[in-house]
């Protein structure tokens, strides 16, 4: 187990999973859903995230990292909403899904910034601490932020889609009513998501200065 690099790997995740869930409920009260608001979740305190959802926030990323020796880690969170809310108002349901993926976005912005002034370090075991940071949340934002944008519920993907197009809805509550159906889009976006994110890491360090 490298004890360090699990370290940044899983205090990443938390920050980014907080951003995440943060935006989706700052969007939904900005929209009038003040749900994930009286629950404390539009903060970017990790806690109140972690209190709702501890096996997504904690358990999960704890094993994950274990199995893989501290080389990959793994989590989710949800934020509550109004359903009755956004079937009123569907255009507001959609940015507010859309608001969780963007929030990553900001925060693989904010990593690949870092890493212009700082430079591309030749491996990530020469790198300063800066330099890992910013390369585990460029790599790990930009994760969840095409992981969760896939149009497959119960991502965020199918919120935005449904809340574009509410007669899409019935497609996607069929498809939730699939039993496991959750765990079988889980394990196929993790099995394909490589072969969207590997081209899109390189193509974005390719646009780092020498």
């Amino acid at each position: 187990m490298n004890w360090e690099q699990a370290v940044l790997v899983f205090g990443a995740l938390i920050v980014s999973l907080t951003v995440h869930e943060a935006m989706h409920a700052l969007a939904a009260m900005r929209g009038g859903d003040l749900t994930a608001y009286r629950t404390g979740q539009v903060t970017l305190n990790p806690l109140p995230h972690i209190q709702r959802e501890p096996f997504g926030m904690v358990v999960l990323p704890l094993l994950s990292l274990w199995a893989t020796g501290g080389q990959s880690c793994i989590g989710f969170a949800h934020a509550p909403y109004d359903p009755i809310w956004a079937a009123r108002h569907p255009r507001r349901a959609a940015l507010m899904s859309a608001a969780g993926p963007l929030g990553n976005v900001l925060l693989a912005a904010i990593a690949f910034g870092v890493l212009w002034f700082t430079g591309l370090p030749y491996s990530f075991e020469s790198a300063t601490t800066l330099q890992q940071m910013a390369f585990v949340f460029l790599y790990l934002n930009l994760l969840l932020a095409i992981f969760n944008l896939i149009p497959l519920p119960p991502l965020d993907g199918a919120g935005v889609v449904r809340g574009l197009a509410p007669a899409s809805g019935r497609i996607f509550d069929a498809i939730a009513a699939i039993p496991y159906s959750a765990l079988v889009v889980f394990l196929l976006a993790s099995r394909y998501l490589g072969d969207v994110l590997d081209p899109l890491l390189m193509s974005v360090l390719r646009l780092l200065p020498d």
